[in-house]
């Protein structure tokens, strides 16, 4: 198959349908993708595809609009479900990724009578239910709740003429290779296979041979690579000033939308709790996080109603913003690959993105493991400045709030900030020191030192005031 022209490559040369074309025209879609360029005209001759690009360079329209055109033949408006089986399986990691996928494939379809339907657990069943007995010809699902839908019978996988498994390597990731091999044995085996990932390790290579019958290799990136329009910058810092230098980065730079990542989802509340404190439009996305929230977060983010969006890699993936600015890593990634996908987010479809990474002493080793990935180093820069001009790294990184912090402290020291500090030593007082907060004392020391309040000495229980002061039963009352 001959290479094809992908600088004066159009949309209207490639043979597509003109229900198709018209929808593109529409969508405003003139000049296809590389991985567009090479995937559909080999996907629209009935080849299996195993399709290597970064994300945010066209994929689901690669997949999608050759199997729309091969689908045509068998478009109809007829009310019967059964006339409208399932001929298109789209897997895809995360829920996110499944809405985006079916508004992308409605868009593209929107001139045909075809049915489509997104799957996904986190939310009720019994519309996707009821939807599904009305006949559904493209199916986006998240392997999960796909197999909920075969356990209960409601889903017939074996009308599908076309599978699609887009980020195959997340789903790997994600310990979704059990679940997928399970649905690939509802699938016939007669069928057309396309296979697309950011990544490809020996075990996507793996998994995609045991799928696809002689397959095209299309390849658009050096596996692994991140987006060339990225520009990436590592800021080296101690994990406790890391806020602060995020708060100053987020006011100086004044973006309309800035994506954090985190690598826990505690880790995720507690710096959107701490960036919303300090002024700063956030809201967070993970895993346990209702879809209904997630959603919402997320279309406020698209809407710019929202300047950051702080995640998690599960929720994160899928998460298409056009034209995002920039990419925070507050916590670095467990494997180098993960990396790739999330400065993918920005630098999406030609539009150029920035990448900032906070890496602590303790994360040296995940920094070097994705140099060693990328076969180059980051290019290091200095901590943002406060607002003041003083740098984050001799302020203490934003534990206290900029309008509160004073002069330097010594290790270990507290400052009480509107806290009555009672006479600890005074018999008594009835104060328990260790149910007071470390800024109610000098210093640490202090509190470790103070002896107990006199009602804890000689192992005497405690009684709460409250019952100390209420008056004694009257003898004459019984």
């Amino acid at each position: 198959m001959s290479e094809p022209d992908i600088a004066d490559a159009r949309f209207d040369a490639l043979g597509l349908d003109p229900q198709i074309q018209r929808a593109l025209d529409e969508l405003g879609y003139t000049s296809p993708t590389p991985i567009q360029v090479k995937a559909v005209p080999a996907a629209m001759q009935g080849r299996d595809i195993v399709g290597i690009a970064q994300t945010g360079t066209g994929k689901t329209a690669a997949f999608s609009l050759p199997i729309l055109q091969r689908m045509l033949p068998h478009a109809n408006t007829s009310a019967s479900p059964a006339r409208h089986p399932v001929r298109a399986l789209i897997l895809t990691p995360t829920r996110e990724l499944a809405l985006q996928v079916e508004e992308s494939v409605r868009n593209f379809c929107r001139n045909t009578p075809f049915r489509i339907l997104a799957i996904y657990g986190g939310v009720p069943m019994d519309p996707q239910v009821q939807a599904l007995r009305k006949g559904v010809e493209i199916l986006v699902a998240t392997p999960g709740r796909l197999l909920d839908h075969l356990k209960s019978k409601l889903v017939n996988l074996g009308t599908v003429q076309h599978l699609v498994l887009d980020e195959a390597d997340r789903m790997l990731d994600m310990g979704f290779i059990d679940d997928i091999r399970a649905i690939v044995a509802k699938v016939p085996a007669q069928r057309q296979t396309l296979f697309f990932s950011a990544t490809f390790s020996a075990e996507i290579r793996k998994l995609a041979d045991s799928l696809l019958t002689d397959p095209v290799t299309v390849e658009v990136a050096r596996r692994n690579s991140p987006a060339d329009l990225v520009n990436q910058q590592v800021v080296e810092i101690d994990a406790e000033r890391k806020r602060g230098a995020l708060l100053a980065l987020i006011r100086e730079r004044q973006l309309p939308q800035i994506l954090i990542f985190c690598g826990t989802k505690i880790g995720a509340n507690r710096l959107t709790q701490y960036l919303v404190r300090e002024g700063v439009q956030a809201a967070t996305i993970h895993s346990d996080k209702t879809q209904s929230e997630r959603i919402k977060a997320l279309e406020a983010f698209k809407a710019s109603e929202l300047s950051v969006l702080v995640a998690t890699d599960v929720a994160a993936r899928g998460i298409d913003i056009e034209q995002l600015p920039m990419v925070i890593n507050f916590d670095l990634p467990g494997a180098a690959e993960d990396y790739v996908h999330r400065i993918g987010r920005t630098g999406r479809a030609g539009c150029p993105g920035e990448a900032v990474s906070f890496v602590s002493p303790e994360e040296s080793r995940n920094l070097a493991d994705i140099e060693a990935l990328l076969k180059k180093p980051i290019t290091r820069m200095e901590a943002p400045r406060l607002a003041d001009g003083s740098s984050v790294a001799a302020r203490g990184g934003g534990r206290e709030r900029a309008d509160e912090r004073g002069p330097r402290r010594a290790a270990g020291e507290r400052v009480a900030r509107d806290l009555p500090v009672p006479n600890l030593r005074d018999p008594a007082t009835e104060v328990d020191p260790m149910a007071l907060p470390a800024s109610a004392f000098q210093s640490v020391e202090q509190r470790r030192t103070l002896p107990p309040p006199p009602n804890r000495r000689r192992g005497q229980a405690e009684v709460p005031a409250l019952l100390r002061r209420m008056p004694k039963p009257d003898p004459a009352v019984s």
